[in-house]
């Protein structure tokens, strides 16, 4: 199993509560929160991590060489923000696998990726995580059918309970095709929602823990969640 990772935020909205690093690299529980998202996918039996990486990308690479894995590890470096879209695109010159997931770097979303592979059908251009939630209003909702094809993703209004985007993708690179797409472009609005339209995207759900770290709230409750017993 390939996985790209995409590290090159600039944290702007943890900037009042972190030093100037990226996103993925702010402390929790005295690692990066990086080392916590890396320890899952040992645990998932992943054989190459590829990360997208800008902002500060020397801190992420000083990191890594000090780091052993039990998988391998590549980068690619964006020399401007290339949106989500644009660095999924640019990190995929380097997998080998027509099948690879796609993580985001401020968030732990803790998926059976093998079951999800396996949940995967090959008419369909990807298959997105998809975590349950009650009364929030932080995150857009997304619209299931019968078949567990997407079908909607709703804006950010207050909900009583629906699942959410958990920011963990399956996505089959040919029948995608990102290649085709500019440089720079973002992955939710460009893809994800127009492919929704087509059905062509399905729904994998999953409860298990998930939290994202771009909010201080959420930062401060991840160093709870991750202390060592």
């Amino acid at each position: 199993m390939e996985c790209i990772i995409l590290a090159g935020g600039l944290g702007t909205r943890l900037s009042g509560v972190v030093s100037d690093v990226p996103k993925c690299m702010a402390p929790v529980a005295g690692e990066p929160f990086l080392s916590h998202i890396l320890q899952y996918l040992e645990d998932q039996f992943v054989d190459h991590v590829i990360f997208s990486l800008g902002y500060k990308s020397e801190v992420v690479i000083e990191y890594l060489r000090q780091k052993a894995y039990t998988f391998k590890t590549s980068w690619v470096l964006e020399k401007e923000p290339l949106g989500t879209g644009g660095g999924i695109r640019l990190a995929m010159a380097k997998s080998k696998e027509d099948e690879l997931f796609v993580l985001n770097g401020d968030t732990m979303f803790d998926v059976d990726l093998r079951n999800m592979q396996s949940a995967f059908s090959k008419e369909h251009k990807g298959i997105l995580a998809l975590k349950p939630m009650q009364n929030f209003e932080r995150y857009g909702s997304v619209q299931l059918n019968a078949a567990n094809e997407i079908t909607a993703f709703n804006e950010k209004q207050f909900m009583k309970e629906g699942l959410i985007n958990g920011g963990v993708y399956l996505i089959n690179k040919s029948s995608a095709n990102l290649q085709s797409y500019p440089d720079k472009f973002s992955f939710e609005k460009d893809f994800l929602e127009p492919e929704a339209l087509k059905h062509s995207l399905q729904g994998f759900v999953s409860n298990g823990y998930f939290i994202d770290i771009g909010i201080p709230e959420d930062y401060y409750k991840a160093q709870e969640d991750f202390k060592k017993e």
